[in-house]
């Protein structure tokens, strides 16, 4: 698309508080079901349905790298559709939020814990497979939907940070709450799965968040409204129209696009295999599902508190600084954790939420980096494709959970981790966990920093440079509109 789609903002309600606890709504559905399959699937696989853990994943990495594409392929249509006069992102986004939510809620049912092996494995890839496919149709319009509710750097830097305490919300009630359901003690003290072997406390706690998932996504619809108005694909002259290959290409081309992609990648593998070892760190190393909970309340409420600071941060530092810093100050600490080896459980959980202030502000911040980027691409190259580079990221975040998801069930066979609802681990499996949950993720998150320094070109100047090209393009537009009328 040319600078003539440039957008043009109407005459609306006034962006305000409704917008940013509506947006922050929908993260808060999507982290309903993504954090409880991210954290629990695994174990819900090789504990309830005795999945041994290679399988599962095997089954993380090929179902990431397909909702991937999934990503990148729903953004660029989102990009080539019209405009409906509710919106178009979140038009989009509730389209397909109740056949996500369904699958989602399918993919922790027990139907074939009885059938053979390979019946058991092709459920698993089926329905988790469908689900990863829908979720991108859910999140990527949601995501892409910033950029539209307000042109204004620091109004996008608020829905980020309202975006990011959603999920924040969601994680918490769903780390905190779900191990306190799903576990509990044998008689000599040891973690084990509630219900036994044919337990369904899974497909109950999944059944409940699917349904406060799409009540999310209801009032993130009904509270939201999209003030930006771009041009369809459709009124673009067609020798100007571009076809899917080249949106993605001019995407990626983009110096700023692909530091905030690669850094991504090894942040969510950190963040994201942590979380998984982490399921299995506190409850077998540490033998404490009570611990786990707290660490997540704990972890929760540092992210929360970081919220009040992220606008007036982001004004006085910049993106730039706070993320690099955040990646390079939180693989430090964790680096540092793993040198301790220690058996003490609070120390641990002090260490790992020092790692979280880090983070913080950063994984706050982060989606309003994606509108920086966007904007960027306006300013540079005269193209504004917000679907296609949200979507572009987005699969960079699916490539490190995919890879964050193969090594969680990699390292599991690997360490000789036991399989059951009611199996106890050896003291070298154990030890092997903790390493997995501090070394791994600590030199992630340090490469990651890495990216975010060297790479990243976005400065804080760069930014309100462009901000301040952009509002007079937009102005002047609506002036020779106003003159033409």
């Amino acid at each position: 698309m040319t600078s003539q789609t440039s957008p043009a903002v109407r005459r609306e309600r006034p962006f305000g508080m409704r917008d940013k606890i509506g947006y922050m709504f929908g993260d808060f559905g999507n982290d309903f079901m993504f954090n409880f399959s991210g954290l629990f699937l695994v174990v819900f696989e090789t504990k309830v349905m005795g999945i041994p853990g290679t399988i599962v994943g095997g089954m993380f990495f090929i179902a990431r790298l397909i909702d991937a594409v999934a990503d990148v392929t729903v953004g660029v249509i989102v990009d080539k559709s019209k405009s409906t006069p509710n919106g178009k992102y979140k038009v989009m986004m509730m389209r397909f939020a109740g056949p996500a939510v369904i699958v989602s809620f399918l993919m922790f049912q027990t139907f074939t814990i009885d059938s053979p092996m390979w019946a058991r494995i092709v459920y698993m890839y089926i329905t988790y497979i469908i689900w990863g496919i829908l979720y991108s149709t859910v999140n990527v319009p949601y995501g892409s939907m910033a950029s539209v509710v307000s042109p204004e750097p620091h109004h996008r830097a608020a829905l980020s940070t309202f975006r990011s305490t959603g999920s924040v919300l969601a994680g918490l009630i769903v780390t905190t709450v779900t191990p306190l359901v799903i576990y509990t003690s044998d008689a000599e003290g040891n973690q084990i799965i509630r219900g036994g072997d044919h337990t369904h406390i899974f497909a109950l706690v999944s059944g409940i968040f699917s349904i406060c998932a799409f009540i999310c996504y209801i009032l993130c619809y009904r509270m939201t409204t999209e003030r930006v108005k771009l041009a369809s694909h459709k009124e673009t002259p067609r020798g100007e129209r571009k076809s899917v290959g080249a949106m993605v290409k001019s995407a990626l081309s983009s110096r700023a696009l692909l530091g905030l992609c690669c850094s991504a990648i090894f942040m969510l593998f950190a963040s994201s295999f942590g979380n998984s070892v982490n399921t299995f760190l506190y409850t077998d190393y540490f033998n404490s599902a009570a611990f786990l909970s707290i660490y997540s309340l704990l972890s929760s409420l540092v992210m929360l508190s970081c919220a009040p600071f992220c606008t007036a941060l982001s004004r006085r530092l910049g993106h730039k600084f706070i993320g690099g810093f955040g990646c390079l100050f939180s693989g430090s600490v964790m680096v540092f954790l793993f040198f301790t080896h220690t058996k003490n459980a609070p120390f641990f959980i002090t260490l790992n939420i020092i790692c979280m202030l880090g983070m913080g502000v950063f994984k706050m911040l982060i989606w309003a980096m994606v509108t920086d980027v966007i904007d960027d691409i306006e300013v540079t190259r005269n193209l504004r494709e917000d679907g296609t580079c949200y979507s572009v990221y987005s699969f960079s975040r699916k490539v490190g959970q995919a890879l964050a998801g193969w090594l969680s069930g990699l390292v599991l066979s690997i360490i000789g981790y036991q399989s059951g609802a009611t199996a106890v681990q050896s003291e070298s499996v154990t030890n092997g966990l903790y390493m997995c949950a501090t070394l791994l993720p600590g030199l992630m998150y340090l490469v990651a920093g890495l990216f975010i320094t060297f790479v990243y070109p976005l400065s804080k100047k760069r930014v309100d440079h462009n901000a301040v090209v952009l509002k007079a393009a937009r102005e002047n537009k609506a002036v020779a509109a106003e003159s033409e009328a």
